[in-house]
Formats: structure tokens, C-alpha cells, sequence
């Protein structure tokens, strides 16, 4: 009977290395390793006429493993047919040989159809194959055939896609004996997710893969209908952690079947939740424990994890901004309120020595707060509290310099960021910012430059310099008079505004715009 079956020319029938065993072991190579074995004309290539029968011995060998030549990776754990799947009779074998030689036509036509395309045949076989009974050709990319011998009972018992394929008489009233599938996007899983229905619990042959190919799996057991293998990838998918990228494929592919009686709600759980704590309420809760923290590692550690966590979001996480700013500002106010506290009593003779460590970890929680509003585009109404806040400047000179000069590094990051247009306060705001807050940072200048790892010298200059000049030609001119006179005394010591001043003079007395336009 296979001496009588036609030839083809180009086409190629690959025996590949199907490994049977009483426990029911099988193997599909994988994409990589058929391809290999594609490009090298001598690997398992004997003619048209010994193809059948060689891919026979291979599927009755007996043999514990893969050979080498296959991805390991593709190695599946499916029990034989047992009981009556295992007893009955082999098909009739003119009807099955006319199946196949039918089905080699369709080939051929297929082969034409695609040009110089050369399409490629694989063999595979479950079970007890001298029992099968049904072929099933699977027509995947790049011209690649993959005929499976399997047992008709076996895939009307577990798929719902199969039983109303089967269910169908043949031409003349005969039996089905071949089921043809055409445009398969991944063969390779098809064959495997076939190979599970001979399984009689999947979810134990699902325990080595990733959850990446479980998806796939399960994919192409819902085309199925094959209900069992999509339920044990439910339950795989539920034990099991999902790292990176794969969190999203899972929830989408699990809100495809939630309209099914599948039970995905679990799954849905790890990443919804019907708790009636707000998000909103669970960021304040996570705000505070942070700003009320004493450890320097957890407190540093945790800053900056929240920051670049609410960096990367670019909204609240209910999608409410004004929520979101208004705890934000809550939280300025409260560290506001503290700080002011702390440096009446640090003015007073005689304050405790814990109350310089509070005064640095409150100007550390509104350093940290300042970022946020940076990063979320709402800084412009804390300069204008902080611009207000002319009692706490007057404290401010009281204290010793070792006491106060972190809080001066509050002013320089606001300078920094009205230099950059990180924030767009208006002109009274600025001018009054540098009146209040200016001679304070002048100074703890040195300070700062010594003993806070962070201040960079010459972004504050360039800050300063631009705050001041984008006010009115005459404020520019008493802010940078009177920067001059403390320059000329401090020298190193005071902020080095040059580049600002040059601007200024230009404008003044190089190209005086008003007097032109006169």
C-alpha cells in the first residue's frame, strides 16, 4: 500500500524522533530543532517509499528520553491508551490508506499553489499506534505539514472541537479518517495540547513549563474546546508566580475566557480587589508610615522605591489627579507645621539635642514631597507656601547654622526648579521668594557646600540666576546690587551669580530696549 501512494518531487517527509513508551511518552520537536534538521538533506531522509515504515520503528522504539537531537525543552509526559481506547481494533486499511493518499493530493495542490515553496511532512504518533484509527494534518507557516496518528474516541471524549468534526459522516457515509486544519499559527503546541488529551491529569505535565508556554497552551486548548486541559492551565497559572511582561498576557488572555464557565475569578483576585480601603487611602497609609520613619535605611530605601514608583505612573492610581494632589499637599503641610514647631523651640536657649535630627528628617520628608509634586506637574502652589512662610525665615536666623542649613536646601531645589520650568510660579511669587528666602540661603551657603552630599553648587547658581532674571529690570537690579555686596564679603562662600549679573548689565546699559523704542 505504500509502494502504490504517489510521489511528490520537492516535498520531503521528515521522520521525526516520536518515542513511545508503555508509560506514554512522546516528544515534538521544537521549531529550532526541526528546522535544523530541515536544513540538513542527510538527517533522517530515505525516500519516499521507507518514510512510513521508518517513522513506524521510530514510534514503537521504547526509550526513556529524547534523543539529543531534540529540544529538551519539548518533552511532554502523556500516559498511553489503556482500556478500551487500548484494545480495539485496528482501521480498516484500504480506507485509512485512501485517507492518506487523498490527503497527499491536497498536499501536492498546496505545495503548487505556493510556488518553489517546499513543504515539509512530520510524523507523529500517541499512544499504541497500531491502534489509531484517525489522522489529523495540521497546515502550519513556512510550508510545514504535521500528520498525527491518534485514536478517535480519545479526542471526541476530551474535545468539543473534535467530537462535532468527527460527528460527520465521510463521502458515501463512512467514517471521518482524516481532519484536516489549515492556518495553524503554532503546530508545535497544537501537537503538544493533542498529545495532553492521551494525559489523564495535564496540570502534572504542566509543572516544568514557564508560564509563557502555558499560555499558548491553553490557547489552543480553548480553540479546542478541550475543557479539562484549560482548566488545569487555570490552576497552573494560579499557583504560580508571573514575572515581568507575563502578568499582562495572563490577565488578558484570562478576561477572554471570564465570560465562560471556567472559574477565573481566582486568578482575577491577584490583581483586582473588591476591598473597601481606596486606593487613595492605602497610598496616604504608605505616605505616612514613610515621613514617620527613624531608620535612615528604611526611610531611604522606601523614598525613593515611592518616588520611582509614582514617577512611572503618570496619574493616581484611581485616575483621580486632584485626590491625589490634595494628599499631597496635605502631607506638605503637616511636615510644615512640625517644622515650624521644632524651630520655636530650637530658638529657645538650651533646646534638646534630638531636635536638630527632627528638623533634618522634616526637611528631608519635604525634599522628598517637593519631588513628587515635580514629577506629578503640581509644585507651582507649594513655592507660593513656601514664598508665605516669612515667620519660619524669621526663626530661621535664631537658630545656630548647624541646626538650620538643610532647610535652606529646600530653597535651592525650588531655584533649581523654576530654572529649569520644572514649575511656573507667578512673578509676585518669585520676587517674593527670593526677598524671604534668598539671605537665608546666602547664609548657610557654606554649610550646605560641605556637609549635604547632594547640593550641586552650580545648578543652585544657575537656578538663582534664572529666577531672578525673569523679574522686572528693577527688581533684577536691587536683588543683584545687593548679591554684590555680599559677594565682595563672603567670596567662596556665597553664591556665585556672574552669569546673571552680565545679563543684567546687558540689558541695562548695552541694549536698553525701552530707550530704543522711544
Amino acid at each position: 500500500m505504500e509502494e502504490s501512494r504517489p510521489r511528490r518531487g520537492p516535498a520531503r517527509v521528515r521522520a521525526v524522533p516520536i518515542a513511545v513508551t508503555p508509560e506514554g511518552f512522546w516528544c515534538c520537536p521544537s521549531p529550532a530543532a526541526l528546522h535544523k534538521s530541515l536544513k540538513n538533506p542527510h538527517h533522517h531522509h530515505h525516500g519516499a517509499g521507507n518514510n512510513s515504515s521508518h517513522c513506524s520503528k521510530q514510534q514503537q522504539r521504547k526509550i526513556p528520553s529524547a534523543p539529543p537531537s531534540v529540544a529538551p525543552s519539548s518533552v511532554q509526559n502523556a500516559p498511553s491508551v489503556t482500556g478500551e481506547s487500548a484494545r480495539r481494533e485496528a482501521p480498516d486499511e484500504q480506507d485509512t490508506a485512501a485517507a492518506e493518499v487523498a490527503a497527499d493530493k491536497r498536499e501536492e495542490k498546496t505545495g503548487d499553489l505556493g510556488g518553489e515553496a517546499q513543504q515539509h511532512k512530520i510524523c507523529v504518533g500517541f499512544g499504541q499506534p497500531e491502534t489509531s484509527d484517525l489522522a489529523v494534518m495540521l497546515y502550519g507557516k513556512e510550508g510545514i505539514a504535521v500528520r498525527m496518528s491518534v485514536h478517535r474516541d480519545v479526542l471526541c471524549e476530551s474535545s468539543a472541537f473534535f467530537a462535532e468534526k468527527l460527528s460527520e459522516d465521510g463521502h458515501g457515509g463512512s467514517p471521518v479518517r482524516c481532519v484536516e486544519i489549515h492556518d495553524c499559527d503554532d503546530a508545535e503546541i497544537y501537537v503538544e495540547t493533542v498529545g495532553l488529551m492521551y494525559c489523564d491529569e495535564a496540570k502534572h505535565k504542566l509543572l516544568k513549563q514557564n508560564v509563557s508556554r502555558v499560555l499558548r497552551i491553553m490557547k489552543v486548548a480553548e480553540s479546542l474546546g478541550f475543557h479539562a486541559c484549560v482548566k488545569s492551565c487555570l490552576d497552573y497559572l494560579e499557583a504560580v508566580p508571573w514575572v515581568g511582561e507575563e502578568e499582562d498576557s495572563v490577565v488578558s488572555l484570562i478576561r477572554h475566557l471570564q465570560s465562560k464557565a471556567y472559574g477565573v475569578s481566582p486568578l482575577l483576585k491577584r490583581v483586582t480587589s473588591d476591598s473597601v480601603y481606596s486606593p487613595t487611602d492605602t497610598l496616604s497609609n504608605i505616605m505616612e508610615m514613610v515621613l514617620k520613619s527613624n531608620d535612615d535605611r528604611g526611610r531611604r530605601e522606601m523614598k525613593a522605591l515611592v518616588l520611582n514608583l509614582l514617577k512611572d505612573s503618570s496619574r493616581c492610581t484611581d485616575g483621580t489627579s486632584d485626590i491625589c494632589s490634595e494628599l499631597f499637599y496635605s502631607s506638605c503641610r503637616c511636615c510644615l507645621e512640625r517644622l515650624q514647631l521644632l524651630f520655636a523651640e530650637a530658638s529657645e536657649a538650651g533646646f534638646p539635642s534630638q531636635v536638630t535630627r527632627q528638623i533634618t528628617l522634616e526637611t528631608d520628608n519635604l525634599l522628598w514631597l517637593v519631588e513628587i509634586l515635580v514629577n506629578h506637574r503640581i509644585c507651582d502652589d507649594f513655592v507660593v507656601m513656601w514664598a508665605n512662610q516669612s515667620e519660619l525665615a524669621s526663626l530661621h536666623a535664631k537658630l545656630p547654622v548647624a541646626s538650620r542649613h538643610t532647610v535652606s536646601s529646600i530653597t535651592a531645589r525650588l531655584f533649581v526648579g523654576i530654572g529649569r520650568g520644572e514649575m511656573l510660579p507667578s512673578k509676585d511669587t518669585r520676587l517674593l521668594l527670593l526677598q524671604v528666602w534668598l539671605q537665608a540661603l546666602i547664609d548657610d551657603y557654606s554649610w550646605l557646600q560641605c556637609s549635604c552630599r547632594s547640593f550641586d553648587r552650580k545648578l543652585v547658581e544657575e537656578g538663582i540666576g534664572q529666577t531672578i532674571l525673569t523679574l522686572p529690570l528693577e527688581d533684577q537690579r536691587s536683588i543683584l546690587l545687593s548679591w554684590l555686596g555680599r559677594f565682595l564679603k563672603l567670596g567662596d562662600n556665597c553664591p556665585n551669580l556672574q552669569r546673571a549679573f552680565e545679563v543684567w548689565w546687558r540689558r541695562t546699559f548695552v541694549r536698553p530696549y525701552v530707550s530704543q523704542a522711544r
